[in-house]
């Protein structure tokens, strides 16, 4: 657990806080309606990248200075501002105060384009920026260079272990009234596409059919090569038989709170998948139906209310699908540097 105060007065600007990873949506923007806290409250994460000004356009960085910063294919800019920033939930900040002047949105809310937002209540520092217009995940993200973490003496919130995870997580639904994609779908698919693609080294790949096929299959179809499959994508995870050694590629859940991959014991080629939107795939009668009564045989289950239905085909997420793609080595390869700069050129072209 943690606080995090006022680098120059030392007032408390969080409520006690704990460490989770990153969520993978965090850069993630959907559409033009306000959208949830990023953020679970009680939480916080911080960002390895710098962020904020200054930027820098790629053709002032070039090749070698992108990739000592762990990106190998062109992006728009780079930021070259403090790296570690901390991200809570609105609602888990305390004693700050509005700046006049730096709250610029662009119809809703703001979104943080002047820089700092909110300063210090007790003496006046700039110290974070709080983001909730819409298209944006509502956050407040503090400047690591205006604040201090102080360790907390409450007790640290133990780990979850995989089988308590899935025995008690709940499973993101992949559609969304009034029947759209859910966009931390959107996010997960794009940043697991990514991966996936460099697991599969340019071969075509086979997926089941299902909620699985919906949301990845379109894209392996798109950006792979037509011909018999080589390899099989599959769930593994707890609770899961373990994938084939060498024909499969394996979607394992991401540890909410460290990050981490769920590891199979066997030998195989992993890809990280969102826990929450992993759980949906792999146990997706556990939570939603209820036990049928009145005269339904033992055992049935019933949809109550039913599932809803998508509009359209599922569309993985164009900017975090490039932005996760660009920070694996593998994209330097030929083939699959050809699929970034195609997605890149024609961002809303099939399957985005």
């Amino acid at each position: 657990m943690a606080v995090f105060v006022c680098a120059s007065c030392r007032a408390a600007l969080t409520a006690h806080l704990s460490q989770v990873a990153l969520p993978v949506h965090t850069h993630h923007k959907y559409g033009h309606e306000l959208l949830p806290a990023l953020m679970e409250p009680g939480t916080y994460a911080v960002d390895p990248e710098p962020s904020g000004p200054p930027w820098r356009q790629w053709s002032e960085i070039g090749a070698d200075e992108a990739e000592a910063r762990g990106v190998f294919a062109p992006v728009p800019a780079l930021s070259f501002g403090a790296p570690g920033a901390i991200v809570v939930a609105p609602g888990d900040t305390r004693g700050t105060v509005l700046i006049p002047g730096r709250c610029d949105g662009y119809c809703m809310g703001l979104d943080g384009r002047d820089g700092p937002n909110l300063a210090c209540a007790q003496c006046g520092r700039a110290v974070a920026t709080r983001i909730d217009d819409c298209s944006y995940w509502q956050a407040l993200w503090l400047d690591p260079r205006a604040v201090d973490r102080l360790p907390d003496e409450r007790p640290v919130h133990r780990t979850v272990d995989w089988e308590t995870l899935v025995e008690d997580g709940q499973g993101t639904p992949p559609v969304e009234p009034p029947g759209v994609w859910s966009p931390r779908w959107e996010a997960a698919v794009g940043a697991a596409l990514a991966h996936l693609l460099a697991a599969s080294t340019g071969r075509p790949v086979a997926v089941p059919h299902g909620l699985l096929a919906d949301t990845f299959g379109r894209a392996l179809d798109a950006l792979l090569p037509p011909g018999p499959p080589v390899r099989n994508v599959v769930l593994a995870g707890p609770g899961l038989p373990d994938p084939e050694p060498v024909s499969d590629i394996a979607l394992v859940p991401r540890h909410p709170q460290t990050g981490a991959s769920w590891q199979p014991s066997a030998i195989v080629d992993t890809v990280p998948l969102t826990a929450d939107v992993w759980m949906h795939l792999a146990y997706p009668h556990d939570r939603l139906p209820v036990p049928a009564t009145g005269g339904m045989p033992e055992g049935v289950f019933r949809d109550d209310p039913l599932p809803m239905h998508p509009w359209g085909p599922f569309r993985p997420d164009t900017r975090v699908f490039l932005h996760t793609l660009a920070r694996l080595p593998a994209v330097r390869q030929p083939w699959l540097r050809g699929i970034h700069d195609r997605v890149s050129n024609r961002p809303y072209a099939r399957p985005f």
